[in-house]
Order: structure tokens, then C-alpha cells, then sequence
């Protein structure tokens, strides 16, 4: 690979479109992954309404009992995943994780064919979707991270997010078009087959990184080894990869309260089951439609010119002045702004951010470190957040609630700009 990356050639339809990030050799990985992307998060958006509306099926005031059960499981599949992954090669590792997710997924869909009013089967599959969620995609950034250098996945990886939320968007709007028609069950098979079709991107990506020869910047073993519990070692050892965990327990701390708002209205207003999966199809498509245009346009610019910092402290900075409006006026038209820009600014700038810091660390944090962060960090924070959020709505009120969800976004913003500036000093 060239060390020059300046001098390459730029694609000249990714010039026409104003894309100058992208050179000409690198289009396979930018379409791949943007497939790769696109098809998980369809798949995964396709659920995620049918997840909302079994979570309000089993009581909201029960909520905080579902993140508990969330992070249990995760704390169980945590080290299955590190003994699977330190005996297996990297390029089978995603495929066979998908694989046996898929077979997962097949199985509740044939429960629910059977019993779909059994809220255990509900239960039990918001838990799975919500370790299943974590893992998928943690995995495929992990991928994408292995797959591209520093430059690269700067330049690149907002672009190739923007195929995550197109995906998401789609997802939605299948769910809120299908569920009538075929019902949950009946989206569960179809999503499913989107999660399988996406091993053809990962072959795709693969071979064009072994088309490329060796890369200098980086070596990279075949197996990842030791347990996933050496990912927390290397945590606990590491005061960036600390810094990191905290951001994202306050990041599940600010999205679990706007989460717990949201239900309690989604429950109190539409009791059908059916309009409740429409609703939140609807909002999760309005989300994914408005992050499109900020990730294809504006992330990699914004990472480029004003660094990695401007990405991770944004959302934290609106969210103080959102829960702010929140406990002046806890009006439901307050909540859905104030949801929109958090999920919004999240996909846009948050979580590609997030990925950049990974992106210059060697190939046992990426994937050890950081899959321990994306799951047992923050469903750790999901966990405490809810009984968090159960207790001050059980004492006090939603405004209270608004206030204390200011501070915690106070917090996050200054350990966003820490471990920002950090990275873009060391790595910009």
C-alpha cells in the first residue's frame, strides 16, 4: 500500500458526488463495507420495534428487570465469546458468530409461531436481541478497524457507516409495513436472511484485503488469545481505555433515561401491540433518515478539520441544554426533540468517533478491549442507569430526572474532550 495516501488517485465518481475522501483502490472496501453495514443494521432495525414493544408487553415499571437480565446474559456470553475467539482464525470468527446467531434468531421465530402471546418468549428475546445487538456490530467495527489503517478509517469510516443507517432506516420501515401482514414471527425469518447475506460482504472485504499484500503499519496474529476477561486487564492497565469505559457508562446513563421516557408515553398511548411496533418503527426510520445525510457529508469532514474531539463532546454538550428544555417543560413534544437528537448525534458523530479511537491500536485491544467495552461496560451502565431511573421516578419526577440527566451530560461532554483531545494529539 502506498505511504503517500495524498498522492493516490481519488475516484472520479466519488469526486463527482463530493466524496474526495475516497481513493480509487479503496472503493471495494467502502462498497463492501457499506453493504456489510447496510444489511446488518436492517436486520437488526427490523426487531427493534418488535424488542420495544415486548419490553412494554412485560410492564414498563419492569424495565430496569430487563436491563438486569441484559447484563447477566451478557456477563454470561462475555466469556464464551473470548474462549471462541482465542481458538479461532479472525476471518471465521464474524461468520460463524453471525451463523449461530441466525440459528438463534430462527428458533424464537418458531416459538412465536407457536406462542406468541407467551411473554416469556418476549422476554427472553429482548434480552437476546439487546447481547445479540452488542455483539454483531461491535464485531463488524472490529473487522472494519482490522481491515483499514489509521488514514483510512478516518477518511472512511463515516462513509462507511452511512451504510448502518440506511440499513436502519430501511429496517423500520419493513417492520412498520410488514408486521401487520406477517407478524413478528413472520420479521424475525426475514431478518434472519438479511443476517446471513451479509458473510458475502465479509468474503468481499476479505479478499480485497488480501489483495492488497501485507499492511506495515501493523501485525496481525491469526488468533486473538487468552479470554475475553484479558480484554478488562488490559482495561484496567490503561488509563485512555479507562477514560473510554467511563464515556460510554455515561453515554448508556444519558440513553437509558430518554429510553424509559419514551416507553412510559409509547405505553400510556398506543395499547395495541401492533400500533406500538408501527410507533417505534416510525421514530427509529425519522432517526435513520436524518443521520444518512451527516454521515455520507460531514463526519469525515468534521474528524479531518476539527478532530476526533468535536465528534465525541457535540452531542453530549446539546443533550445539557436538552434536559434542561426537558425539566422546564416535560411535555411529550420536549421528549421526542430531545430523543431525536440524542439517537441522531449518536450514529452521526458518536459512535463513529468512538470507533476512531480504536482504529491506531494493536489487533488484541480491538478486538478484546473494545468488544469488551461494547458489551460488558455497557450493559453494565444500561443496568445501573435503569435502577437509577426507577429510583428517582419512584422518589421524585420526571424533571428531577431531566436535571439529574444534565449533569450526567456535563460529566460526559468533559471526559469526551479529555479522551478526544488524547487521541487527536497522539493520533491526529
Amino acid at each position: 500500500m502506498p505511504s503517500d495516501a495524498a498522492a493516490r488517485p481519488v475516484d472520479r465518481a466519488a469526486r463527482r458526488f463530493g466524496l474526495l475522501a475516497v481513493h480509487t483502490d479503496e472503493r471495494p472496501a467502502v462498497i463492501g463495507g457499506f453493504l456489510l453495514f447496510f444489511l446488518l443494521f436492517a436486520s437488526y432495525f427490523m426487531l427493534r420495534p418488535v424488542r420495544e414493544t415486548f419490553g412494554i408487553a412485560g410492564g414498563v415499571r419492569n424495565l430496569q428487570w430487563l436491563f438486569t437480565g441484559t447484563f447477566v446474559a451478557t456477563m454470561v456470553v462475555v466469556p464464551i465469546y473470548g474462549w471462541v475467539a482465542s481458538r479461532l482464525p479472525r476471518r471465521k470468527l464474524l461468520p460463524i458468530s453471525y451463523i449461530f446467531s441466525a440459528v438463534v434468531m430462527a428458533g424464537f421465530a418458531t416459538a412465536l409461531l407457536i406462542d406468541r402471546s407467551n411473554i416469556w418468549i418476549g422476554r427472553a428475546f429482548y434480552i437476546w436481541l439487546s447481547v445479540f445487538n452488542l455483539f454483531v456490530i461491535s464485531i463488524a467495527w472490529s473487522l472494519m478497524s482490522d481491515l483499514l489503517d489509521r488514514d483510512q478509517s478516518q477518511r472512511l469510516f463515516g462513509q462507511i457507516a452511512a451504510g448502518a443507517s440506511l440499513g436502519g432506516l430501511t429496517g423500520p420501515l419493513l417492520s412498520g409495513f410488514l408486521v401487520g401482514p406477517l407478524g413478528e414471527a413472520g420479521l424475525l425469518f426475514l431478518s434472519t436472511m438479511l443476517l446471513l447475506s451479509t458473510l458475502a460482504c465479509v468474503a468481499w472485504l476479505l479478499r480485497w484485503r488480501d489483495g492488497l499484500g501485507p499492511r506495515g503499519d501493523v501485525t496481525t496474529p491469526e488468533r486473538i488469545g487468552g479470554s475475553i476477561w484479558g480484554g478488562l486487564k488490559l482495561i484496567a492497565a490503561s488509563p485512555y481505555l479507562l477514560a473510554v469505559s467511563v464515556f460510554v457508562l455515561l453515554l448508556t446513563a444519558v440513553s437509558t433515561f430518554v429510553y424509559f421516557e419514551q416507553a412510559r408515553i409509547v405505553a400510556a398511548t398506543f395499547p395495541d401491540r401492533t400500533s406500538q411496533t408501527q410507533v417505534f418503527s416510525a421514530i427509529d426510520a425519522v432517526v435513520q433518515a436524518s443521520t444518512i445525510f451527516i454521515q455520507i457529508f460531514l463526519t469525515g469532514q468534521i474528524a479531518r478539520r476539527v478532530g476526533v474531539t468535536a465528534l465525541l463532546a457535540a452531542v453530549p454538550a446539546i443533550m445539557i441544554l436538552g434536559f434542561g428544555l426537558l425539566a422546564a417543560a416535560p411535555t411529550f413534544a420536549v421528549l421526542v426533540l430531545v430523543m431525536l437528537v440524542r439517537r441522531i448525534g449518536e450514529y452521526a458523530l458518536v459512535r463513529p468517533g468512538r470507533e476512531m479511537l480504536f482504529a491506531p491500536l494493536d489487533t488484541e485491544t480491538k478486538y478484546k478491549a473494545k468488544n469488551a467495552i461494547d458489551t460488558f461496560v455497557y450493559r453494565g451502565g444500561d443496568a445501573i442507569s435503569a435502577w437509577l431511573n426507577a429510583w428517582i421516578s419512584a422518589i421524585g419526577s420526571t424533571g428531577a430526572a431531566a436535571l439529574l440527566g444534565a449533569g450526567i451530560a456535563a460529566v460526559w461532554a468533559a471526559v469526551g474532550i479529555f479522551i478526544g483531545r488524547r487521541h487527536d494529539r497522539t493520533h491526529g
